[in-house]
């Protein structure tokens, strides 16, 4: 244990880590989609409501993709498309919930949360397609969203994180509007799982690779299909145009070196890049906020940025 509290951000996250590898039972590939989806449920329900913002709504828009919509008042604000993570198999707008209204409230943006379908019912390009259709939409009804000066960026976790790089590569190839800032909390950038983190931080860190390789194989079942640039954003042979981002990984987390390449290809493709690494912090730390308070300032520090970010001149 002293170990751990010598290598994390603090003694509440190290005693997290060392419950995760004492757990016994079985793995997401052998529990299923299914399980894994209510054990998920029962955790969120079970823990702590996020800050209350002025307008939280459910919106059935006319693309067909049920959205949540967090307003901190009735003044026009930027708008954040936000789409969650969980290994683009899990995760739904109640498991971001708290995530999101602290979004809303801490960056005083309005957001909206994207219920993209997930797999293995829907695999890919299911769940891209759902978050470009929402960011379309958004941008086509901005007026009626109270959008301040048009101002929409796309944002994500892990999964999520892919989703929202892939929406910008998708609408940029598409020639529609782009993004004001694309936000990428420790996104998976690379579905090959090759870079060396993934090896390093296979075990041990609160999630494991092959939780991550599952979901992936459930999202994209052709092997040959994951270094695709249409599925993995680092494959895409050019990164310029793309809106100015923000790229944060943290320490202790397989996917730490893909999204950190991600960041430094796009920087050399001219586009402006915000990157930090969160020492001591593991994958999925914008959703341990409750549990650490080293993750919670991290969370802060990705709010501030995103406030700085929208509300800049990054037109």
């Amino acid at each position: 244990m002293a170990d751990l509290v010598a290598q994390l951000a603090d003694a509440e996250l190290a005693a997290f880590v060392a419950a995760s590898r004492a757990a016994t039972g079985p793995s997401a590939r052998e529990l299923g989609p299914l399980a894994v989806r209510r054990a998920q449920r029962r955790r969120v329900q079970a823990g702590p409501t996020g800050p209350e913002p002025a307008v939280v709504e459910q919106l059935n828009t006319p693309v067909g993709v049920p959205v949540r919509l967090y307003r901190p008042g009735r003044r026009p604000r930027p708008l954040v498309v936000f789409a969650h993570g969980g290994m683009w198999t899990i995760g739904d707008l109640d498991s971001h919930d708290r995530a999101c209204r602290r979004l809303c409230v801490e960056a005083d943006v309005a957001v909206l949360a994207v219920d993209f379908r997930r797999a293995p019912e829907h695999p890919w390009p299911a769940a891209v397609d759902d978050v470009v259709e929402v960011l379309r939409w958004a941008f086509a009804h901005a007026d009626d969203l109270a959008v301040a000066d048009g101002r929409i960026s796309v944002a994500g976790d892990s999964a999520g994180g892919n989703l929202a790089a892939l929406a910008c590569l998708r609408l940029r190839a598409d020639g529609g509007p782009l993004p004001t800032a694309q936000i990428l909390v420790y996104p998976n950038t690379d579905l090959t799982l090759s870079l060396p983190s993934v090896t390093e931080k296979a075990v041990g860190w609160g999630i494991s690779v092959d939780d991550i390789a599952w979901g992936a194989e459930l999202w994209v079942p052709e092997p040959g299909r994951r270094a695709d640039p249409a599925v993995s954003p680092l494959h895409a042979p050019d990164l310029g145009g793309l809106p100015p981002a923000l790229v944060v990984t943290a320490e202790h987390d397989p996917l730490r070196d893909e999204g950190e390449a991600y960041a430094a290809r796009l920087a050399a493709a001219g586009v402006p890049v915000r990157h930090r690494r969160e020492p001591g912090l593991l994958h999925g730390f914008l959703t341990l906020d409750a549990v650490s308070p080293a993750a919670a300032r991290a969370g802060q520090r990705i709010f501030a940025d995103i406030a700085e970010l929208v509300g800049g001149d990054h037109r």
